[in-house]
């Protein structure tokens, strides 16, 4: 076979290396859409990624919000619950100190006050139920006294049958608003106008706190 001519050999090469061009060029193409492929695919793993982060965050922040919000209301409702509060209390405290201011006015009455002297006197007795008692009033009440303190032992020895010795004294200060105190052995009764107030600022509050205020809501029961 005879061997091919320069031409001949120069033509096949063309064709070989046009071959190969092409071969290399399909498979550069082959390789770049495998690699557009795989950063499509790689691209949406990544922006559902973030979407999914960013949706998370979002309403991470959300609820963050919504509990400050919440906190921040309850903060308000709280404080101005208490101001509500420190009112109310400011109004009892004016209601009983008017009152405290005109407890005085129950001894301007001498007939009155005598009586209400026998009594306190006379309940203080019975709670002692004793023999030998003294009896502290103000130095001013001190003639009432002794005859509110003598109508009181009759009476006591009358219903208890006790036969009761009652020393007077004017123990009890000028500044106090009236009353007794009554000391037994062992037992000390305080007697005076301005204990009696302070107990029935304590027992009528409820009730008081109820009439100026209504029914407090956040009870549960009522008596």
């Amino acid at each position: 076979m005879p061997g091919l001519t320069d031409d001949e050999v120069v033509s096949e090469m063309r064709k070989m290396t046009a071959f190969i061009k092409q071969e290399a060029l399909e498979k550069a193409r082959e390789i770049k859409v495998k690699a557009d492929e795989e950063f499509a695919i790689e691209k949406g793993k990544i922006v559902r990624q973030e979407s999914a982060n960013i949706d998370a965050n979002f309403e991470r922040k959300k609820k963050q919000a919504e509990i400050e919000k919440k906190i921040a209301i309850s903060n308000q409702n709280n404080k101005a619950r208490l101001q509500l509060l420190e009112k109310r209390e400011e109004l009892l405290e004016k209601v009983f100190d008017e009152a405290k201011a005109k407890i005085g006015d129950a001894t301007k009455d001498q007939s009155k006050y005598a009586e209400l002297l026998r009594n306190l006197v006379l309940q203080a007795l019975f709670r002692l139920m004793e023999k030998n008692v003294k009896v502290s009033g103000r130095p001013k009440d001190q003639e009432i006294l002794k005859k509110a303190v003598d109508d009181a032992a009759s009476e006591f020895k009358e219903k208890s049958g006790i036969d009761v010795r009652v020393e007077v004294d004017d123990q009890l200060s000028d500044k106090s608003n009236g009353g007794i105190i009554l000391t037994g052995a062992r037992i000390t009764v305080n007697n005076t106008l301005d204990e009696r107030l302070r107990l029935l600022s304590e027992l009528a509050l409820p009730a008081l706190r109820e009439n100026l205020f209504g029914k407090n809501p956040n009870r549960a029961f009522f008596s």
